[in-house]
C-alpha cells in the first residue's frame, strides 16, 4: 500500500502481505472489528525490509492506540517481518465515514448502532434525531449518557425492548 487509502500494489515487495497481517489486528475496545474496519489503519509500506504501519486514533487521546501499536507490531513479527515501525499520525484527523461497511454491520452484530450518516466538515453539526437499537430495531430509544463504555460512543436506552445499548458517534 502507498498513500493513506490506497489499493494494494501490485508488485511482490510483501506490501499486501504486510498489509493484511496488519489489517487483521482486532481493535481492543471492540473486540469484533479490524484497524481496518475500523478505519485506523492508513497506510503500509515496506523498504528495504523496514516495515511502516500508519494508524490514525479514532480520538486524539484514544487510550487503544499503545494496545494497537503493540498488537500490529506482534502480529508483523510473527508473521516473518522483523523490522517493524508503527507511526501514529493525527491529520488529517480520522471520521467515522473512514469506517468500512462490513465493520458497521460487524457493529449491530455484537449490539453497538453504527454511525450513521456523514461527518461535519467546516459545516452545521448534523443532529441525530433517533438511533436504531441494535437488538430489536426499534427507533424508540433515548440517549442516557454522552460517553459509553468509551468517548466514541454514546449510551443509550431502548423503549421498546428497555435494554441499554452503544451507540458509535458520527465523528
Amino acid at each position: 500500500m502507498t498513500g493513506l487509502n490506497a489499493e494494494p500494489a501490485a508488485s511482490g515487495t510483501g506490501v499486501e502481505r504486510a498489509w493484511e497481517v496488519a489489517a487483521s489486528v482486532l481493535d481492543p475496545e471492540v473486540p469484533v472489528l479490524t484497524i481496518e474496519d475500523l478505519g485506523v489503519l492508513r497506510d503500509v509500506a515496506v523498504d528495504a525490509g523496514r516495515v511502516t504501519v500508519t494508524i490514525t486514533p479514532t480520538y486524539s487521546g484514544c487510550p487503544a492506540m499503545d494496545a494497537i501499536r503493540d498488537d500490529v507490531v506482534l502480529a508483523l513479527t510473527s508473521a516473518g517481518f522483523d523490522d517493524v515501525d508503527v507511526r501514529l499520525v493525527l491529520a488529517p484527523a480520522w471520521t467515522t465515514d473512514w469506517m468500512t461497511d462490513a465493520g458497521k454491520r460487524k457493529l449491530v452484530d455484537y449490539g453497538i448502532a453504527p454511525p450513521t450518516g456523514r461527518a461535519a466538515v467546516n459545516g452545521p453539526i448534523r443532529l441525530q434525531l433517533s438511533v436504531r437499537c441494535p437488538r430489536c430495531g426499534s427507533l424508540d430509544t433515548r440517549e442516557l449518557a454522552r460517553f459509553g463504555s468509551t468517548s466514541c460512543k454514546a449510551l443509550y436506552e431502548c423503549r421498546a425492548c428497555l435494554e441499554p445499548f452503544d451507540h458509535f458517534k458520527v465523528h
